[in-house]
Parts: C-alpha cells; structure tokens; sequence
C-alpha cells in the first residue's frame, strides 16, 4: 500500500516535517510511505519551500509589528532563480508579540515592505510573498510606506502607521517597485464586510468589537481612494482580506497577483506525482474546521487527492466540523489528537505523542 503524508504544520507544537516523521515512524514497513510537508502560504511556507528547492537565509532588521520596534526577519533567497520567499509573518506577525501587545489599531505592515526592499536590493527580480500569521489590518499601506509610497492626511502630512490611520488618508502619492511579485494567499475572503479581514480576523489579532467597525470602515475607506486615485478595484478581490488586507493592498501597490498558497506549494513539491497510485494521503493541521475548507492545506490536498483518485485521512489537534461536511468534502476519516480529558495546554505539549496515537488508531481501521 502506498501512502503520502502531507501535513501541514500544529501551530505552537509541530512543524509540518515533523508531523510527516512522526506518523511515518508508526506506518507498518511493508507500506510505502513518501512525505511532503506541506503549506498553504502562512507562516512555514518558506520553510517547506527551502526544504524543496534549497536556497540561502537571509536574514535583516526590520520594523516590527508595532512602529518603532525591531525585530530579527529572515526570508528564503534563491540565486539562480532571482528569486525572494518572503512570510510577512517574520516581520509583521502576530507571534511577535505578547498578548497584551496585540492592536490592529497600531501595528503595521512596514516591516515586511522593509523585507521587500532589501531583496530587490539583493538583486530580486521575482518576490513571492506569504502571508499568513499576520498582526495587521493596515490593507498593506505600511508595507507601501516602506517602498516609498506616501499617504497624505488633508493637511498634506503622512498619515503615520497602523490600521487606526486608514480614515485620515487624503491623497496617495504612487513610487515604482521594480519587482514582478505573487502573494501566496492561505484564505479566500474580500477585503471588507462581514466576511472581510477585519471582521473574520480582527478580533484575534486584539480587536475589541469597537475595533473591528473601525478597521472595517478603514479598509472601506481606503479601497474607496485607492480606486479613485490609483485606477484599481481592491474592495472585492478573492482572497483580498488576507493578513489584514495586506493581499489586495499588495495588488493595489505592487501589482502582485493572488495565488492560492496551497495550490503553488503543491506544484513546487510535487504533491501531484507523489499521489499518483497512492491508496491514501494523510493530512492534518491544529484545528480542523470551516476555515479549512477555505484554501487551506486540507482542502487543498483533499481536491488533488479526488483528481488522482486517492482516500483522505485527516489527524487534526481537533475536529470541528460535522461528519458530514468533511465528508463532502473529500475527507473519508477525520481522527482529532485530542480526546476529552485533555486540556488545549497539554493536547500542544504532547502533540508528538498524540500524533502517533491518531495516526495508530488509523492504521489499525484503515491499514490492518
């Protein structure tokens, strides 16, 4: 029998490597098991990228999440190719800071337009761009700023950094990026309304429910001068309201194209061929649920798997959906890591563990 295993990373315990080794290590030996890490254009993408197409580290001081802080960033450069991976988590990212710290009023995308900059003055011709783990809702204009975009308040002033700034935009000033540039998109949702960054994704990002309004009046606000000044309709891009509407901000100031993460990650490590004559694909996130469904790993690799005729099974920290959703949705088994009697705390610190027990009660009504 032959079996793919195509995790992608439990955020906070395991990376998506580690989960394919895992549940490798616990596959009987007389199957053939081939592992590909997986990634749908969030935080890791660059690592599962690098571990397919090799590269260099590079790693610059940026601003941070929040203006005025600096933080270590690195990104995947690739030489022969002229080519930047480059996860706007490692310098805007919600990870980088405390809980208490989180506010999409304040933080900025100015840091990962820090990291652009520096790869086209490495000599980048192509920039992909990751956005998943964001801590903004800024719409990408800090990342502009960075590039030498300027936002005019009425009075001719910048307008400073942050999402609470967006309202106090009166006039944009255009710079050229020399750079031809995708973002690699792990969401489908627009840029504003109910099912828009702010509202979807404000609130774990520190939004009070104040906030969320707020922000969502702002990302309004600024498709609003961006189609009036710029020439470009950014209010109902698909996938436009990733990472805090960093993607339809990245179409309106660099002209990016959106792509769905998981389908490039699929195609760079060969998800396709691997499935080819497999009887089942293992995959598996932290949380499997509604927003899996919505161009994440699972989904992703559940459509490839239809095409090739292969079984699905998902191992997830927890299974949030109905039986019957993930089953329409191409999944024939969904096992969660954690059982009741096991608090989130230490479901992610026995993720190891309890990954090779999902992955034993699989085999042994699946495999044996």
């Amino acid at each position: 029998m032959k079996i793919v295993l195509a995790f992608d990373k439990f955020k906070g315990s395991l990376d998506a490597a580690r989960a394919c080794e895992l549940v490798r290590e616990i596959l009987p030996a007389t199957h053939d098991a081939i592992s590909k890490p997986m990634a749908d254009g969030g935080d890791g993408t660059a690592a599962v990228m690098h571990s397919a197409l090799g590269g260099e580290w590079r790693t610059v001081h940026v601003t941070g999440p929040l203006p005025g802080s600096i933080v270590a960033a690195r990104y995947l450069w690739l030489p022969a190719a002229r080519t930047a991976i480059i996860e706007m988590a490692a310098a805007s990212g919600l990870a980088l800071l405390r809980p208490e710290q989180r506010d999409p009023l304040r933080t900025t995308t100015f840091g990962t337009g820090e990291l652009i900059r520096d790869a086209i003055a490495l000599g980048a011709e192509n920039i992909q761009l990751t956005i998943g783990g964001s801590a903004t809702v800024d719409g990408g204009v800090g990342a502009a700023q960075a590039l030498g975009w300027q936002f005019l308040d009425s009075t001719g002033q910048p307008v400073g950094l942050g999402g609470g700034v967006l309202q106090r935009i009166a006039r944009i000033l255009p710079a050229r990026v020399p750079v031809s540039m995708s973002v690699l998109c792990d969401v489908d949702n627009p840029l504003c309304g109910e099912q828009g960054a702010a509202y979807v994704f404000g609130p774990q990002k520190g939004a009070t429910p104040a906030m969320v309004e707020c922000l969502d009046a702002g990302l309004s606000y600024l498709a609003d001068r961006v189609r009036d000044q710029v020439g470009v309709e950014m209010r109902n891009l698909s996938g436009g309201g990733a990472a805090g509407g960093l993607a339809a901000g990245a179409v309106a100031f660099f002209g990016a194209r959106l792509v769905p993460g998981v389908e490039a990650v699929m195609e760079t490590i060969g998800l396709e061929s691997a499935l080819r004559g497999a009887d089942w694909v293992v995959t598996g996130e932290g949380r499997f649920d509604e927003q899996s469904l919505r161009g994440k790993v699972v989904a992703g690799v559940a459509q490839a798997a239809r095409r090739n005729g292969v079984k699905v099974a998902v191992l997830a920290g927890s299974v949030e959906l109905e039986e019957r959703r993930w089953r329409a949705a191409g999944v024939s088994t969904a096992l969660a890591l954690r059982t009741p009697g096991i608090t989130l705390a230490e479901a992610m610190a026995w993720a190891p563990e309890l990954l090779q027990a999902a992955g034993r009660r699989f085999v042994e009504h699946n495999l044996t």
